[in-house]
C-alpha cells in the first residue's frame, strides 16, 4: 500500500469525526440561562422563560435578585456559607444556579436530596414546606444565578428597584396575607 492509500481512511475518519463533533457541539451547547430578554411586572426571564436577573449599569438590581439576597441569608446561608460560596459543610450554591437546570433547583430545595455513599455523605433538607423559601424561591434562584455568573459582587447590593404591585400582590398570595 502507498502512503496515498493509507492516509485516504484516516482523513475520511477525522472528516467524520470533526463533523460529528460539530454536529453534537450544536444539539448540546448550553442555552443562555442568564440574559434577561424580556420582563413583566418586575420580574425578568430568558428566553426560555427561566427567571433571571437583572443589573442596570449603574448596579441597580431588580427586586427579585435584591429579595433573594436577603431570604438566601435569612434561610440557606448557615449551610451554604455566605453569599454562595459554599462552606466545610455544604457545597457553593452560585455554581448551581448556573450549572443546574432551573427545574432540577426547584425539585432539589422543594423536596430535599440524599446522596450518601463511601465517597460523600451529604443531605439537603426538602423546604417544601417552609413558606420562607417557597415563596421567594424563584428570587433566591435570581440571586444565587447573578453571584454564580459573577454578574454580583459579594455583599448587600446598594440599590435596587422598587417591588412591583405584582410581585407584592404574588408574596401577599403565597403567605396568605390579604
Amino acid at each position: 500500500m502507498t502512503r496515498t492509500t493509507l492516509a485516504i481512511p484516516l482523513i475520511l475518519s477525522v472528516l467524520t469525526f470533526l463533523a460529528g463533533t460539530a454536529g453534537a457541539e450544536d444539539a448540546s451547547a448550553p442555552k443562555d440561562n442568564i440574559t434577561a430578554v424580556r420582563s413583566e411586572n418586575g420580574r425578568y426571564f430568558t428566553a426560555d422563560d427561566v427567571p433571571t436577573f437583572n443589573i442596570a449599569k449603574d448596579g441597580t438590581v431588580d427586586w427579585m435578585t435584591y429579595s433573594g439576597f436577603r431570604r438566601y441569608h435569612s434561610e440557606c446561608h448557615v449551610c451554604h456559607g455566605p453569599e454562595g460560596e459554599g462552606s466545610s459543610y455544604a457545597p457553593a450554591l452560585k455554581n448551581s444556579a448556573i450549572n443546574l437546570d432551573y427545574y432540577a433547583f426547584l425539585e432539589v430545595v422543594t423536596n430535599g436530596r440524599k446522596k450518601v455513599n463511601v465517597a460523600e455523605h451529604s443531605v439537603m433538607p426538602a423546604f417544601g414546606e417552609n413558606a420562607n423559601v417557597m415563596c421567594y424561591l424563584d428570587d433566591i434562584y435570581t440571586y444565587l444565578k447573578a453571584r454564580g455568573s459573577g454578574a454580583l459582587p459579594r455583599g448587600r447590593p446598594a440599590k435596587k428597584e422598587a417591588k412591583s404591585d405584582a410581585i407584592r400582590d404574588a408574596e401577599k398570595s403565597c403567605l396568605g396575607s390579604n
